[in-house]
């Protein structure tokens, strides 16, 4: 692959600061709708350029630039500060439960960035890695008391530094086809929500009930079944 074709894939990568930013922008608003439509333009993202860069070599075809500390800078932002941020000022909970869990969800993201053994070799993440946007974003669509979402934060962060498999949609290949494709249904029912400005209707909430506790607990399975989580 050319130089050319590597640094655009950077670029790529590099255009989810820009997508960080206009949901810093929404969120500095309260638009709660806005900086979740701007966060999964992010993740989608994110979830293509890994796959693009491996193809096109650009570690060794463009070594200057490296791809990993990009994704790390805008992760951070996309994946953990920006949901924190908005846990602390959003309704579902009292405001010192709020600004708690926003602390500790920038905390402990901080520090989960910086383990080194954040990836098992079956490419799972060893605990829960840090997927905020998500969880922000369905606490604020189910809208559960302000204790039970209280509880998920903080069993999550410590969840961060135990020893439990976390599935990666695309890299792990045990049970791969399944797992793709209750994360497409997923993708596209997050999109309906944002659609319905974070009040879908029920069928939408219940495929995303569903599809949340699949991709939540999948890798606990594989973790239980014993055995390697790739072919």
């Amino acid at each position: 692959m050319s130089k050319t074709v590597a640094f655009a894939i950077h670029v790529l990568t590099s255009s989810g600061a820009v997508w960080a930013l206009l949901a810093a922008i929404a969120a500095a608003r309260y638009d709660w709708t806005a900086m979740f439509l701007w966060l999964g333009v992010a993740l989608f993202v994110d979830a293509i350029d890994g796959p693009l860069a491996r193809r096109a070599k650009v570690a060794s075809v463009l070594p200057r630039w490296d791809g990993a500390i990009l994704d790390f800078v805008i992760d951070y932002t996309t994946y953990v500060f920006l949901p924190g941020f908005a846990l602390a000022q959003m309704d579902l909970m009292p405001t010192p439960l709020a600004l708690l869990s926003g602390a500790v969800v920038v905390l402990t993201g901080a520090i989960y960035f910086g383990d080194t053994r954040m990836k098992a070799e079956d490419n799972c993440f060893n605990g829960f890695p840090v997927v905020w946007n998500v969880v922000v974003f369905h606490l604020a669509v189910f809208t559960p008391p302000a204790w039970f979402s209280f509880a998920v934060v903080m069993l999550l962060a410590v969840a961060t530094f135990l020893p439990v498999k976390f599935v990666h949609p695309v890299r792990v290949e045990r049970w791969r086809p399944l797992t793709l494709t209750v994360t497409a249904v997923w993708a596209l029912a997050t999109i309906a929500a944002v659609y319905f400005r974070m009040e879908p209707p029920l069928l939408v909430s219940v495929v995303l009930a569903v599809t949340i506790a699949y991709l939540s607990f999948v890798g606990i399975a594989l973790q239980l079944t014993g055995g390697s989580a790739v072919k």
